[in-house]
């Protein structure tokens, strides 16, 4: 069975061995039985944010089908939801949303499952998942154990934690701390601020934040929809670059004659540049075709696609002609936000 079939990128080769974990116990026992065959192991959720190499995977690749989640802490103001790493992002977001528990509903329409949200710090419409994670259950492949990560722990930054490129801890559960509010937190993003029709820092009914983020990302290509080949992707590729003060300024000089690079302030005098616009203005539009069926999407530069009959490694020459071009135009490197499976960019 290729693992093309558990993927949004509908890309990828056979496993030597495929098994499935349905209950949150099963992932840690399955995985202990693979390490006592010195096997490695891949573990595929929802498959949104992974690119897996035509050769496949020379070991075990487990998936991960737990489902459910419950109240574990509550107060006045606040729920502490505890979720299984198998549980689809998007039902949850939903449920949230319908129960009246605010703090992730800018998420919705993501594809993939509740444990892969944590190891990528999955962020979208001014929210990110480490503003409401509280603690993650995970299986320590180094002691053989299961332990509970507090948040500080995790590592969180930008696209990223701990988890990322590191397959020592496996997702098991993980808790998010939302508050009780019928209400959005904050609107903090331009863009779905004017969706709504509303100024940057209202708030709006948590019904309406979610259906104004599901149409911007359909609007994209960015909800999952089987008509639709730029669905067949796995989100935006590349991640915006943070650049510090001296090469923000090179890149402006670079591109003083397109306008201001769309870009936003952080931590340390650092600037987080629009990778979108990067790429569109080095001379890959929406729909630019690579070879072998794959292409950037009709809707959106960030996001690379199976078109017809692709193929992994059509997809990584196209991403490196995106990087390599972006980097010759304007002195920024892009990197990619999947993670890469027995391949590389």
């Amino acid at each position: 069975m290729r693992l093309a079939g558990y993927t949004t990128l509908r890309l990828g080769g056979a496993p030597r061995q495929l098994v499935t974990a349905t209950r949150t116990d099963e992932i840690s026992q399955k995985l202990r039985e693979a390490e006592l065959r010195a096997e490695p192991v891949l573990v595929l959720a929802g498959g949104s944010n992974v690119v897996v190499a035509d050769e496949g995977f020379p070991g075990t690749v487990l998936l991960v089908r737990s489902r459910g989640f419950e109240v574990v802490a509550e107060d006045e103001a606040t729920v502490t939801v505890r979720v299984a790493a198998g549980e689809p992002w998007d039902d949850l977001v939903a449920a949230t949303v319908e129960a009246g528990w605010s703090g992730v509903e800018c998420l919705s329409g993501i594809p993939g499952s509740a444990g892969a949200t944590p190891i990528q710090n999955v962020g979208a419409y001014g929210q990110e998942v480490a503003e409401t994670v509280v603690g993650v259950e995970v299986y320590d492949r180094l002691t053989g154990e299961v332990t509970r990560m507090g948040a500080a722990e995790c590592g969180f930054g930008y696209r990223s934690s701990v988890f990322k490129y590191n397959d020592r801890w496996t997702v098991l559960t993980v808790d998010f701390r939302l508050f009780r509010s019928t209400l959005s937190a904050p609107v903090r993003y331009a863009e779905l601020a004017r969706a709504l029709g509303v100024e940057v820092g209202d708030r709006v009914p948590l019904g309406d934040a979610r259906s104004a983020v599901r149409t911007l990302r359909a609007g994209k290509g960015m909800v999952l929809d089987p008509a639709d080949p730029d669905t067949r992707s796995v989100g935006s590729f590349f991640t915006n670059p943070v650049l510090d003060a001296g090469a923000y300024e090179a890149l402006r000089e670079r591109a003083a004659e397109l306008g201001e690079p769309p870009s936003w302030p952080g931590a340390g005098g650092t600037m987080k540049v629009s990778a979108a616009w990067l790429i569109d203005k080095a001379g890959y539009p929406k729909g630019y075709q690579g070879s072998g069926g794959v292409a950037i999407s009709s809707k959106h530069t960030l996001a690379l696609t199976n078109r017809n009959g692709g193929s992994t490694g059509a997809l990584l020459a196209l991403a490196r002609e995106i990087r390599d071009g972006v980097h010759d135009r304007f002195g920024a490197t892009l990197y990619p936000e999947p993670v890469l499976v027995n391949c590389a960019l």
